[in-house]
C-alpha cells in the first residue's frame, strides 16, 4: 500500500486558486462584518468610546463635518504635540465609524498664507506662534453642520486630554442641535440688575446672569409658579427662600420628568439684602439669610443644614473686613484650588473658586441616588453656627473653639432614580394633574452648590478700563463654573454621562524618579555650598573688623589661607555635583540600554524560541504520524 504524501508541493494550480478565492472571500466578509471593530488593550481603555458618545453618534440625524487643523510637519520637532495630533485624529476616525455616515472627518495642514489657513481663522481655530518669523502651529478642531452652524475648539491642549472625548462630543452635539437651550431662572437675588439707592443709578445684571443670557434663552421665573414649562431644559434656582408648596411641587415634578436642576442654596448669604431696612440699621443683623430648598433636597438624597457654615483653616483667605482694617485670615471665606475639584466636565480647566460662608452637603444615609462631590474643602475644615456671623467684626474670632473634622463637600452632582418629595400627592390648593409622577420617569440630574455668594461679581472679578471702555477682569473661575454647569446640564443625557478619561500621556515614571532623586541631591549640595559660602564670608568679615593697626600682613595671610581653603572646598563640591549629574545620566542611559535590549533583542529572541519550539513540536508530530502510517502499511 502506497503511503499518501501530504506535502504542500503536491497541491495543483486549481487547489491554490481555490485557497486564494477562499482567502479573498474571508477578507471581504471580515471587512463587512467587522468594520469599526477594535481590540483595546490599553490600561484605561483609552481608545474605547463611552456609551454616551456611541449613543450620541448613532442618533445624529443631520450630517456634521469636522476639520482637524493640524500642522503635521511643524510638529515633527515636538513629539508631545505630534503624538497628540495622531491621538486626536484616531479618536475622530473612531467616532466617524460609529456615526453611520453622518460624521465626516477632514484633516488639514494649514500652510502660511494659504486658503487652508484662512479657513482655519474663519472657523475659529487659532495657531500658536512657534518662531520669531511668525511660523504658527495649528492643533485645533472646527465643525460645521448642514446649515450655517459652526463650532470650534481653537487649540487642543495635550494637558487637557482627560476631557478630549467630552469636548469633541459636546462640539458634535452643538452642531447637531441648532436650537438654543432654554434656561428657567428663579432667583430671590437681583441678578438681572436693580436700582442702587445710594448712587441713584441702575445696577447692571450680574456677570454670571448676563453671560448666560448671551449663551442661552433665559426665561425668568417667579416664586409663585405652579408649573415649569415643558420646553425648559435647565432650571436654575438661586437662593430659593421660603418657596410656597406649589412652587416646590412644580420643581419636584420637573425634576422627576427628567428636567435638569442647578440649585444654589446658602446657610448665610452675604449678598442677601432682603432684610435691610434704612430706618432700622440692626435689621440686617437679625434677618434670615438662609435658604434650603426642603423637602426637595432630602428627596434628592442630599443632607444640608441651613444653620451651619463651613470653615477651613487651610483654604481660608486673608481679607480686610472694612477699609483701613488690617487683613487677617477669614476661615469662612474660602479659596478653593484645582486640588479641591473633582474630575468632572463642570470643573474642568478651573483653577480657583472663591466662596463665602458656604454650607456643607453630604448624602442622606441609605439613599440609592448617586452622590458625586464636585467641590470640597481641605481636611482642615469644620462647621460653625451661622448665627456667629450676624454681628461678627473680627474674622480671627472664628478660630476660637473651632475644631476641624475633615473634608466637607460644598458642591455635588446627584443622579439616579428618585421618589417624589410629595409622596401623598400635590400640596393643598394644587390640582392633581393626570400625569403627576410619584417616581422619576427619567434619571434625576441635579447639581447643588451650597453657596450663593460665589455668583456675585466682586467674589471673582473686578471692573477695569480698556481704552475708556469698562472691562470685567476675572481673578477666579466662579463664572466658568456656572457656565460649565449650564453647558453640561443643557446637553443630552448621553453627553452628561461622558466623564473625564484617564490621560493619554504615559511618562517614563522610572526616569522621572531618577531625575527627581538627582535634583534633590543637587539642591542639598547647593544649599551646602551656600551655607559654607556664608560662613566663610562671615569669617572674613570678622577678621577684617578685628584688624588692629600694623598687623595687616599677618591677617591678610590668614585671609588668603581661608580663601584658599574655601576655593578647594568649592571645587570639591562642584566635583560632587558633576558626579551626581554623571550618575544620573549613567542611570538613565543604563535604563535606556536595558529597555532597548529587552525590546530589540530579548523579546524577539523569546518569540523566536517559542516559534522554534512550536516548529520542532510540529516536526516531531509529523514524524510520529509518518511512522504510524508506515507501520500501518507494513
Amino acid at each position: 500500500m502506497k503511503t499518501p504524501n501530504f506535502g504542500a508541493g503536491r497541491f495543483g494550480a486549481g487547489s491554490l486558486a481555490l485557497i486564494g478565492l477562499v482567502f479573498v472571500g474571508i477578507a471581504l466578509l471580515a471587512n463587512t462584518l467587522l468594520r469599526g471593530a477594535q481590540l483595546d488593550l490599553t490600561q484605561d481603555r483609552l481608545y474605547t468610546l463611552s456609551d454616551g458618545t456611541k449613543n450620541l453618534l448613532r442618533g445624529l440625524e443631520e450630517p456634521v463635518t469636522l476639520y482637524l487643523f493640524f500642522s503635521d510637519r511643524n510638529a515633527t520637532s515636538m513629539p508631545e504635540i505630534k503624538n497628540y495630533g495622531i491621538r486626536v485624529h484616531e479618536l475622530l476616525e473612531s467616532m466617524a465609524s460609529r456615526a453611520g455616515g453622518k460624521l465626516t472627518v477632514k484633516m488639514v495642514d494649514p500652510q502660511p498664507f494659504s486658503e487652508e489657513e484662512d479657513r482655519a481663522t474663519e472657523l475659529g481655530v487659532s495657531g500658536m506662534q512657534i518662531s520669531a518669523s511668525g511660523e504658527r502651529l495649528y492643533l485645533g478642531l472646527a465643525g460645521t453642520n448642514s446649515t450655517d452652524g459652526k463650532e470650534a475648539i481653537p487649540f487642543l491642549d495635550p494637558k487637557l486630554d482627560e476631557q478630549l472625548e467630552y469636548d469633541v462630543a459636546k462640539l458634535i452635539y452643538k452642531l447637531a442641535t441648532t436650537k438654543k437651550p432654554v434656561i428657567g431662572w428663579l432667583s430671590s437675588l437681583p441678578m438681572g440688575g436693580d436700582f442702587d439707592m445710594h448712587t441713584q443709578r441702575p445696577r447692571p445684571p450680574w456677570m454670571v446672569f448676563g453671560q448666560a443670557e448671551q449663551l442661552y434663552t433665559v426665561r425668568p421665573l417667579e416664586p409663585t409658579l405652579t408649573a415649569v414649562d415643558p420646553d425648559v431644559d435647565v432650571l436654575v434656582l438661586v437662593h430659593p427662600k421660603n418657596l410656597p408648596p406649589a412652587a416646590l411641587y412644580a420643581i419636584d415634578q420637573f425634576a422627576l420628568r427628567g428636567g435638569r436642576v442647578l440649585a444654589f442654596v446658602d446657610p448665610n448669604s452675604q449678598i442677601d439684602q432682603s432684610g435691610a431696612d434704612p430706618g432700622n440699621p440692626m435689621a440686617q443683623f437679625t434677618a434670615d439669610k438662609s435658604s434650603n430648598l426642603q423637602p426637595l433636597l432630602a428627596a434628592w438624597g442630599i443632607e444640608f443644614k441651613s444653620d451651619q457654615v463651613v470653615g477651613d483653616l487651610e483654604r481660608g483667605l486673608v481679607v480686610a473686613m472694612r477699609e483701613g482694617d488690617p487683613p487677617s485670615q477669614h476661615i469662612a471665606i474660602l479659596g478653593l484650588n484645582a486640588s479641591s475639584m473633582a474630575k468632572d466636565a463642570i470643573t474642568t480647566r478651573l483653577d480657583s473658586i472663591n466662596l463665602a460662608t458656604a454650607g456643607s452637603l453630604k448624602p442622606v444615609s441609605g439613599s440609592k441616588l448617586k452622590f458625586e462631590p464636585l467641590l470640597q474643602t481641605s481636611s482642615q475644615a469644620g462647621l460653625l453656627p451661622a448665627q456667629r456671623f450676624a454681628m461678627m467684626s473680627d474674622p480671627s474670632s472664628l478660630r476660637d473653639g473651632f475644631r476641624p473634622d475633615g473634608q466637607h463637600v460644598v458642591a455635588a452632582r446627584v443622579s439616579g432614580d428618585a421618589a417624589s418629595a410629595f409622596p401623598d400627592g400635590p400640596p393643598e390648593g394644587v390640582a392633581a394633574a393626570a400625569d403627576a409622577l410619584k417616581v422619576s420617569a427619567k434619571p434625576l440630574n441635579v447639581v447643588v452648590v451650597a453657596d450663593t455668594d460665589l455668583l456675585a461679581d466682586f467674589m471673582w472679578g473686578q471692573q477695569g478700563n480698556f481704552f475708556g471702555q469698562p472691562v470685567f477682569q476675572p481673578f477666579a473661575n466662579n463664572g466658568e463654573l456656572v457656565w460649565n454647569a449650564l453647558d453640561n446640564l443643557a446637553g443630552s443625557n448621553d453627553l452628561i454621562s461622558i466623564r473625564g478619561r484617564a490621560s493619554f500621556a504615559r511618562p517614563f515614571e522610572r526616569v522621572n524618579d531618577l531625575r527627581q532623586s538627582a535634583e534633590a541631591q543637587f539642591r542639598a549640595k547647593e544649599q551646602q555650598l551656600e551655607t559654607e559660602l556664608a560662613q566663610t564670608e562671615e569669617t572674613l568679615s570678622k577678621l577684617q573688623s578685628a584688624s588692629p593697626g600694623g598687623s595687616e600682613a599677618i591677617l591678610s595671610a590668614e585671609q588668603a589661607r581661608e580663601i584658599e581653603r574655601f576655593q578647594d572646598e568649592k571645587l570639591r563640591i562642584r566635583k560632587e555635583l558633576r558626579a551626581v549629574k554623571a550618575g544620573l545620566e549613567n542611570d538613565i542611559k543604563s535604563l535606556g540600554m536595558w529597555m532597548k535590549f529587552i525590546n530589540i533583542v530579548l523579546v524577539p529572541l523569546v518569540f523566536a524560541a517559542i516559534a522554534l519550539l512550536v516548529a520542532l513540536w510540529h516536526r516531531r508530530r509529523r514524524h510520529a504520524i509518518a511512522m504510524l502510517q508506515k507501520g500501518g502499511a507494513a
